[in-house]
């Protein structure tokens, strides 16, 4: 490619680029590039990309690029674990994410989560790697069915007393993990009968692992049977025996692909928005040639078109748990229309998307103004298509669009598309299940908005309600959801899972808002959250963050002007608040000089949250924090148009 820097070559030659940019020295200058170079290299090509970027020193690639996010990985097990932090590496790379690794000593999992001390708690992911050998190893010989059931419920009972207590006092999550069973313990019972109470036996056991994720909100277990049973081999026989590898290094990339979406969403990097292509992608054939009756879809029609209407399905089912669904595709509107609102064989129809753009743009123009449409940035957009001209295009054009290529054979489209996790979250909140409704009421007031000459009438037009309420129990899972998806409005990003905001809840220093909004349109929900804490006459803000869905409305400005009347009355001198820029969050830089506050400190230091038992770390690789005062002598006014609930106690009462 003539005049292109090697970090702009094209996604085909990404691997072999990284391999020039680590024999050049250039890989810590390059390193931003990295996500890109990576952007369809096949496992294999992974797996070498990982032992580069391994040898990295975090460091230095901080230093020389301050704001690319770290996250902070400890790993303990049973067995060799080494093997695993290449892939880890690449996982994270994957997704514009530094991994800062720390590997615990051989066999050290018990001491370890046993250490409150210990780099286990204080990292983001704590990652305690699990495998047969953990009660094979105590199994005596000869053994039976009820040796191991034993030995299972002994290990698990202790593990689970470990799991308590880091869910006590540790900050970040701790990952857990199913047992494969490899199949050379089953084959070594010679009767049917023994094996089946086996395998009744070692599923118990992983059930009662599994239920530690609802007993705990700081900790994940990954279930690795769909992986065993997809053909991914547990264990390689020689690195198990002369090395003590217990799990495949198949195994351990797969399972390191799960933690790098686990990563992803804890820096605030989820998916929000499916963007679907529909010829060669919703349905078989092309609609402007074949026609409606030509292409290919439904159950009931030809084996291809079952497989797009298996497909259409599972699109469906993420679209219910909260995942935005649009259409792009280069065709006519009218027969696309049709098609969506008639044709017998579509599993998905033209109600289950906020939006369908048919024409024949470019698409990445196209996905730009639907973003704007949607208020939300083009990396919340996750883009189907089939076509590598298209897929190839978008990337170029717009970079944060995570693509998802899919090919011409329809059969394959479902494992394409739920490959990465795109849009798992730790727990679905009311928001989620009607988040496709709010959205598509969202574009009902845009085009309201056209239909007046001024904004001023608009907003008087549209009723704006805001409600304020001290948030409990039952709005943690979505407090914690905002703090981890909203980016655009979040003057601190500080990440919350739902065991911290539960911790702030239970502070007394500490009072943390939920904001509710409603207009003439319906209701939005909890839209928004302030967490403040009081520090003799001084009020600190410690994070304000509102959802990209009701920008420009005025209840960002009612909402703060509810805090400011609450502190005065209630003796405060002053309101200190923080803002830490970020790539994704400059159109709220000087949301507080707009409403009084003056600028008083840069820090160019990480910002804590001192709340809680142990500082927490908003994030790992902090630019420039700024401290704003305000006086209260003169309160900023609510917008007239806003209708305001007033929190209890809010008049000083």
């Amino acid at each position: 490619m003539t005049g292109a820097s090697r970090s702009e070559r094209p996604v085909e030659s990404g691997p072999s680029t990284l391999l020039d940019l680590h024999r050049e020295g250039r890989l810590v200058r390059e390193y931003p590039g990295v996500r890109r170079l990576l952007c369809g290299a096949s496992d294999a090509e992974l797996a070498r990309a990982g032992q580069l970027l391994a040898r990295l020193d975090p460091d230095e690639v901080v230093a020389e690029h301050p704001a690319v996010p770290v996250v902070s990985v400890a790993v303990t097990g049973h067995g060799t674990l080494a093997p695993l932090l290449p892939s880890l590496t690449v996982e994270l790379a994957r997704h514009g994410l530094l991994l800062r690794p720390h590997l615990a000593d051989f066999d050290a999992y018990v001491f370890d989560l046993a250490d409150p001390g210990g780099e286990l708690y204080r990292a983001d992911l704590a990652l305690c790697v699990l495998d047969p050998m953990v009660v094979f190893d105590e199994v005596p010989v000869p053994w039976g069915p009820e040796d191991v059931e034993r030995v299972a419920r002994e290990r698990i009972g202790t593990l689970a007393g470990l799991v308590a207590r880091f869910a006590e006092s540790a900050r970040g999550t701790l990952v857990l993990n199913t047992l494969p069973l490899p199949r050379r313990f089953a084959a070594q019972l010679v009767d049917h009968r023994s094996r089946a109470r086996l395998g009744a036996v070692w599923r118990e056991a992983n059930a009662r692992l599994l239920r530690l994720a609802e007993e705990h909100e700081r900790v994940v277990v990954l279930d690795l049977d769909p992986l065993a049973g997809e053909g991914v081999p547990v264990v390689e026989p020689r690195l198990s025996q002369y090395t003590r590898t217990h799990l495949s290094p198949a195994l351990l990339s797969a399972y390191a692909r799960e933690i790098g979406h686990l990563a992803r969403h804890r820096a605030g990097q989820g998916k929000k928005a499916l963007v679907l292509d529909l010829d060669g992608t919703l349905w078989g054939g092309i609609l402007g040639e074949d026609g409606p009756d030509g292409i290919e879809i439904g159950a009931d029609g030809t084996h291809r078109g079952g497989a797009h209407h298996a497909f259409q399905r599972v699109v469906g089912q993420l679209a219910a748990q909260g995942v935005l669904l649009a259409a792009v595709s280069k065709n006519d509107p009218e027969p696309v229309g049709e098609v969506l609102r008639g044709h017998p064989g579509m599993f998905l129809r033209e109600d289950d998307f906020v939006r369908v753009v048919a024409n024949w743009r470019p698409k990445h123009d196209n996905l730009t103004e639907l973003a704007n449409a949607l208020n939300l940035g083009v990396d919340s957009f996750v883009f189907v298509d089939d076509s590598p001209y298209e897929c190839g295009l978008v990337r170029h054009e717009l970079p944060g669009v995570s693509v998802v290529p899919v090919n011409g054979e329809p059969a394959l489209h479902i494992e394409a598309l739920l490959r990465d996790g795109w849009f798992d979250t730790p727990e679905l909140t009311r928001e989620d299940v009607t988040r496709v409704a709010q959205y598509r009421d969202e574009l009902v007031r845009k085009d309201f908005l056209d239909g007046f000459d001024s904004l001023d009438e608009y907003l008087r037009q549209l009723r704006v309600e805001v409600h304020l309420v001290e948030a409990g129990p039952a709005e943690v899972a979505r407090l914690s959801q905002l703090t981890l998806r909203t980016n655009q409005f979040n003057q601190t990003t500080l990440r919350l899972g739902p065991a911290e905001v539960r911790a702030l809840l239970d502070d007394p220093a500490v009072r943390v808002l939920a904001v509710r909004a409603a207009d003439r349109f319906g209701d939005s929900g909890v839209v928004g959250a302030v967490f403040t804490r009081r520090h003799g006459d001084t009020v600190h803000i410690d994070n304000f963050l509102l959802s990209c869905r009701v920008f420009s409305r005025g209840i960002e400005q009612t909402a703060l002007c509810a805090v400011l009347r609450h502190a005065r009355a209630h003796g405060a001198r002053t309101v200190r608040a923080n803002y830490r820029a970020t790539p994704k969050n400059t159109k709220v830089k000087d949301f507080y000089p707009r409403n009084g506050f003056v600028r008083v400190a840069d820090e160019n230091t990480t910002l804590t949250h001192t709340t809680l038992t142990r500082p927490t770390a908003v994030c790992r690789s902090d630019g420039t924090t700024v401290t704003y005062e305000h006086g209260l002598t003169v309160l900023p006014v609510p917008p007239a148009h806003v209708h305001f609930t007033e929190i209890p106690g809010d008049d000083g009462s």
